[in-house]
């Protein structure tokens, strides 16, 4: 079978062993597609993925082998995603399942940039759910994504029509300004490119260019009656963003931090102490996001249709290249 590795500063494509389950639970799977992660982008391009390691892990696929005590059965087409909390440590009783370790260890094996992958029956019992029939494979590629959007608004614990602030509209700003709205929040999205403006603004929800920050502040303010927004949600990943938040929220109001940053910037001390800001982050979905992501998508108060360009598997380097570069919104590798 064919998997995408990392190598010499580029995606190559290399020809692996055939799966098969060989005795062990749970099912192997035909990759029919596979959404491009940021931070896939942040393991390749900052060098943290060692040569040789597949990346991918927003998937849709077909089962073609199973040995399960779920209803999943050969033929099947599902999304799933790739990590799994155990549920019964600190971290899971905590509610901070992205840090459990057994979470951290797990994996779909190699990677979702192959033509096959093993999910574990411990996959298909707590991640794993058929496609619906009213999403395209494309479209089933965002569960992953937007269950990591799902997590974070949970964890911001906002009240009902609490105005938020998403700075940076690529595909997470915008999978993450539906979901904030989808829970009762008024959205404003910025960006600094007037296209993704555009497109969060086709979707029903205010956005604005944030080019000139005096002018966005004095936006902000006069839209809040002078006070800044209840909460701002870190989508971006740029350094200069952790000044701009400030500017724009409220005292007493919420960072959400969803994005890491090239210098690894922190946040004030004292803006934090003598403004009470809450500054927390959000990583990874527990089981019941993804659930609810999928639902979402189903139900289409999240919507994603030509958030993505697609590329063939052999041109998966070029995928990379496009997004690093900002060429593109999104992504999706077509593998079988």
């Amino acid at each position: 079978m064919r998997t995408a590795v990392i190598g010499n500063d580029e995606i190559v494509i290399k020809e692996a062993g055939r799966l098969t389950l060989e005795g062990r639970k749970g099912a192997v799977v035909k990759v029919l597609g596979c959404g491009l992660c940021g931070s896939d982008i942040v393991k390749f391009r900052e060098k943290i993925s060692p040569s040789g390691t597949v990346l991918g892990h927003e998937i849709v696929a077909q089962i073609e082998e199973i040995n399960s005590d779920t209803l999943f059965k050969k033929g099947d087409k599902i999304v799933t995603s790739h990590h799994i909390p155990c549920g019964k440590c600190v971290f899971c009783k905590s509610g901070n399942v992205s840090m459990c370790t057994h979470f951290k260890k797990t994996n779909i094996i190699p990677g979702g940039f192959s033509e096959y992958v093993y999910l574990s029956e411990e996959h298909l019992k707590q991640v794993a759910h058929l496609l619906p029939e009213n999403l395209t494979e494309i479209e089933g590629s965002f569960y992953e994504p937007l269950g990591c959007c799902v997590r974070a608004v949970h964890r911001t614990g906002l009240i009902e029509n609490s105005t938020v602030l998403v700075v940076g509209l690529g595909s997470i700003g915008i999978l993450m300004a539906q979901a904030l709205k989808a829970h009762g929040m008024n959205v404003i999205g910025c960006d600094l490119l007037e296209e993704r403006v555009g497109i969060l603004k086709n979707l029903g929800i205010e956005a604005i260019n944030s080019s000139d920050i005096d002018k966005t502040r004095k936006y902000i303010f006069d839209k809040t009656g002078g006070y800044g927004v209840d909460a701002v949600f870190m989508t971006s990943g740029a350094d200069k963003a952790i000044d701009f938040a400030l500017k724009m929220i409220r005292n007493g109001g919420k960072i959400l931090v969803f994005a890491s940053t090239p210098k690894n910037s922190g946040y004030a001390n004292n803006e934090i102490y003598y403004r009470e800001l809450t500054v927390l982050g959000s990583y990874s979905p527990s089981p019941s996001d993804l659930k609810e992501s999928l639902e979402l998508l189903k139900s289409g108060k999240v919507k994603v249709k030509n958030l993505s360009t697609v590329y063939d598997f052999g041109k998966i380097n070029e995928a990379f290249k496009d997004t690093i570069a900002n060429r593109i919104l999104k992504a999706y590798i077509k593998i079988s």
